[in-house]
């Protein structure tokens, strides 16, 4: 993997110091193994993008190994279409096909199941016949001890027998369980006889029905790094009081420390106005209040590729705020503003208008057509110049004119001269209405002396506006985005995000124009729209934009105000 592929790696953090000081003490033998182990039950959000990258450049830091495993214990939610949308958002974030097949923790279940008969006969797990409820009301609380099972103190041979009859299929599901035997009284919660083992009578979408019973994350995910050989296990803070009950798998199953894994924890990344919650982004798919996990205003890695956002922006972003060991909230205006800064470089220039207004150039000589030119970017002189048709009969933006203009209004309004980008200066001299008393078409007259942009007698004007030749427009639509919450903490007030939910957070303009090179444009793209921001060409609708970032940097306006107050 390209050192430039994954974010975080030369930024001195406490990872960073951990891993050096187990590289200088031979521990591991100086080996670096990370992976990434999502549940493939949704898509991969933004919060994942951080785990990924700090994984992914350990291990290429450190000339080591990184590996996507499947973490697909849970047949009732999981499936092939999210294995496959994790995969492919992975390697586009990274940058670059990952160098070796995805892992499935599937793959061990054979081995984790031999490990629990182990743990059973030595007295270290016992099967539960009580149900999950029951099960819960008995653990007890933070000051209150936990309650033991009437059925821990069964002899090994007894459980033993209850394991292997839960493997065949004897029981239904809910029946019982198999819980490890640790302390009902422990001060983490976590370790209060942990459930190992349920029974799911559903068919797995790899290991199809040759399972009825399947492990949980925290029996399977300890022993699946150690499998791996995995060195350090690189999560973030929720797992935190998980760790005691990953290593006591670990220690119980006799894994030598020179072999065995260790969990370090590090800030999870949430954001302003998100909701990073997969429950949560799941029912917003599956009651259509968005358009599918890849909608755009999602928060998820497929909605901002649609959406445009440049997987090496949120790179940046990720090795811009580090690994901190305490959680934090970003202003979401941060991530965009990496996303503006990465597309002013990138993308080319083009002109459109979204929300049209015809303007006639009454003394532009009739049915003739020039071709003006235009930069394809500003600072990329290899990116060339391109032609735009120019006429006596324009589009422009419906908010570039005001009949009774408001002060510091400078755009086109009666009796008053503009520049047109590419253009001439022009100026109005009449409007023409429609019953409703909207206007419909502004009338103006051209100095053809202006063609280089600029008065011969040195008058300037104050505004600058874009425009497409109506005659030669190619018109298309626009899909505007805002906030889906527009609570900047959504569920602060209420305890419910949902509650905050912005039900006005995607509008489609039907009538955009286009100029004709925009016909040029390649599918996925992303270009700027001059004056109106950025915007990715859909590959699936024709002439169909997604508004990727605005052109006004917000994140600045804040860093602005905290320094005033």
């Amino acid at each position: 993997m390209d050192s430039q592929t994954a974010s975080s790696g030369d930024i001195s953090n406490f990872i960073v110091d951990l891993i050096e000081a187990d590289i200088e003490s031979g521990r591991f033998s100086g080996r670096v193994q990370t992976r990434f182990p999502p549940e493939p039950n949704g898509y991969l959000h933004v919060g994942h993008a951080k785990a990924i990258c700090l994984n992914a450049s350990i291990a290429n830091n450190y000339s080591g190994v990184f590996n996507l495993r499947y973490d697909d214990t849970n047949p009732s939610t999981e499936n092939m279409d999210f294995v496959a949308a994790i995969r492919d958002d992975l390697q586009w974030l990274l940058g670059e096909d990952i160098e070796s097949e995805p892992l499935h923790t599937s793959q061990y279940f054979d081995r984790l199941y031999l490990w629990a008969e182990e743990l059973i006969a030595k007295g270290k797990a016992y099967v539960d016949d009580q149900d999950g409820e029951k099960i819960s009301e008995q653990r007890g609380g933070f000051q209150e001890p936990g309650i033991d099972s009437p059925f821990r103190n069964r002899s090994e041979e007894e459980n033993l027998l209850l394991f292997r009859e839960m493997r065949s299929g004897k029981f239904k599901d809910g029946e019982c369980v198999l819980r490890a035997k640790i302390s009902m009284n422990h001060d983490n919660m976590n370790m209060r006889d942990p459930i190992m083992y349920r029974i799911r009578h559903e068919s797995h979408f790899r290991t199809g029905n040759e399972w009825c019973i399947y492990p949980t994350y925290d029996w399977a995910h300890g022993q699946s790094d150690a499998i791996e050989k995995v060195t350090h296990s690189l999560c973030s803070l929720e797992f935190d009081s998980h760790r005691e009950l990953y290593d006591w798998f670990l220690d119980q199953l006799g894994i030598p420390e020179s072999e065995r894994p260790y969990q370090t924890e590090f800030a999870r990344l949430n954001f302003t106005h998100t909701v990073l919650s997969k429950r949560l982004l799941k029912h917003l798919v599956e009651d259509k209040v968005v358009d599918g996990w890849d909608d755009p205003r999602m928060p998820t890695l497929s909605g901002f590729r649609k959406r445009g956002y440049p997987a090496s922006a949120i790179r940046s972003f990720c090795e811009h705020i580090g690994v901190a060991r305490t959680n934090g909230t970003h202003e979401i205006e941060l991530l965009e503003s990496f996303v503006r800064s990465d597309l002013n470089k990138s993308a080319e220039r083009r002109m459109a208008v979204l929300n049209p207004l015809l303007v006639t150039i009454t003394n532009w000589p009739e049915g003739y057509v020039e071709q003006r030119t235009a930069v394809n970017h500003p600072e990329e002189d290899s990116a060339g110049n391109r032609k735009i048709p120019f006429s006596g009969s324009l589009f422009i933006e419906q908010e570039d004119f005001m009949e009774d203009p408001v002060p510091k209004y400078y755009r086109l309004s009666p009796g008053r001269e503009v520049r047109l980008r590419y253009g001439y200066f022009i100026t109005c001299h009449a409007v023409v209405k429609d019953s409703d008393g909207n206007p419909i078409e502004i009338l103006c007259t051209y100095d053809p002396e202006t063609s280089g942009g600029k008065a011969p007698d040195g008058r300037k004007v104050k505004a600058t506006i874009h425009w497409v030749s109506a005659e030669h427009a190619l018109d298309g639509s626009v899909a505007q985005y805002d906030r889906l919450f527009s609570a900047e903490h959504p569920g602060e007030e209420s305890g419910e995000p949902l509650d905050d939910l912005n039900l006005e957070s995607k509008s489609i303009l039907e009538s955009a124009k286009f100029e004709p090179s925009i016909g040029d444009i390649v599918s996925g793209s992303v270009v700027q729209f001059e004056r109106l921001g950025y915007f990715r060409l859909d590959e699936e609708v024709d002439l169909f934009f997604h508004r990727t970032v605005g052109l006004r940097d917000e994140w600045a306006n804040i860093l602005k105000r905290r320094k005033k107050h």
